[in-house]
């Protein structure tokens, strides 16, 4: 079977290299997938940067999810056979013909449901549920911030916002965006290029402030977030963007020092809190929080609540493109590999 290695830091053009390698054999709780579509995700450029510590050395094979055929599965799992429809959390090991997974990883989708948006449901969505159904609870009236609102845990996470009642302040920095997050129902989307967001939000909140801010840019973002929180509110952390804006040292202290310094005592009195999140590390240390995930989106996907769909489709020939297209922040909704 084909794979595509990470064979070397830096510029997408040069960074990866397709080899032939055994097709995966399942151990007794895994299960391999005939792979159709590989989902992309932000944290992938990050790897390719040698900017994501969780990645395994190189020469490797990068992809946290995919969509495909079950081919084979092990000794001790029932739940999947040969020939379901799935999508999965890959733990890497995505961007091959064949990927190789824990059975729980894993959910059967329905035949209607296309394959490359598929994909969204497990890194994006899986991630959105966790964030907003696992690590907090979202009431109607909340008044929610969410950043970077049209990717794909952005949209995840505006899906299931205003599926609670919530208020819901969206960031994007296109007009095309805006317009997307308009249809969807967004009560204030906010185009951060032309628009202070801060000033909206707190016009808007009578100087209040958000109950919740599903933040994923870090930096200034995150010191101005807690700046933005009502008493209760939470922070969920789920990235960094900002710091790979540049691989340049200086500038990767000078967004780490921008984040900010703070003691416990700050956070008590008015009470907040701040909540980070890794899908990889769920996904390692809470196989059963995973799979409860995975079913929470399934199910709302099936209610017609959650609607992942496929921003761009790229041959595997063109890994390099794909990565190109998600570092320009252009793309909407998930980015995908064919094979």
């Amino acid at each position: 079977m084909k794979a595509i290695y990470l064979v070397k830091k830096g510029a997408a053009s040069s960074a990866f290299e397709f080899r032939e390698v055994a097709k995966p054999v399942p151990a007794e709780d895994e299960v391999v997938i005939k792979v159709e579509y590989t989902g992309l995700n932000f944290a992938d450029t990050l790897a390719r940067k040698g900017m994501y510590r969780d990645a395994p050395p190189m020469p490797c094979v990068l992809g946290y999810d995919v969509s495909g055929t079950i081919e084979s599965v092990g000794s001790k799992v029932d739940t999947l056979k040969p020939g379901d429809r799935v999508t999965s959390f890959t733990h890497f090991g995505g961007y091959a013909e064949y990927a190789v997974t824990k059975a729980m990883g894993a959910v059967k989708i329905p035949n209607e449901l296309d394959g490359a948006a598929a994909t969204a449901l497990t890194t994006q969505f899986g991630t959105a549920y966790y964030c907003a159904a696992e690590t907090t609870t979202l009431h109607e009236g909340d008044k929610v911030l969410i950043h970077a609102a049209a990717g794909g845990v952005g949209t995840a996470l505006v899906q299931f916002a205003l599926y609670k009642k919530c208020i819901v302040f969206a960031t994007a920095g296109s007009d095309e965006k805006i317009e997307i997050l308009k249809k969807a129902g967004v009560q204030y989307p906010i185009n951060y290029r032309k628009e202070n967001y801060i000033d909206i939000i707190k016009q808007n909140t009578k100087g209040k402030g958000v109950d919740v801010i599903f933040e994923s840019l870090g930096g200034k973002y995150f010191k101005d977030g807690l700046k933005l929180l009502n008493s209760g509110g939470r922070i969920i952390c789920i990235g960094a963007a900002e710091m790979s804006n540049s691989s340049s040292i200086f500038h990767q202290i000078k967004t780490g020092l921008a984040f900010g310094i703070y003691h416990p005592a700050q956070f008590i009195i008015p009470s907040k809190s701040i909540i980070g999140v890794n899908m990889l590390r769920i996904s390692e240390d809470k196989p059963m929080v995973l799979k409860r995930c995975l079913d929470g989106v399934m199910k709302l996907y099936n209610e017609g609540v959650f609607k992942p769909f496929a921003g761009k489709i790229f041959p595997a020939a063109e890994i390099a493109k794909a990565h190109e297209f998600i570092e320009s922040r252009a793309s909407v909704g998930k980015v995908v590999i064919k094979w």
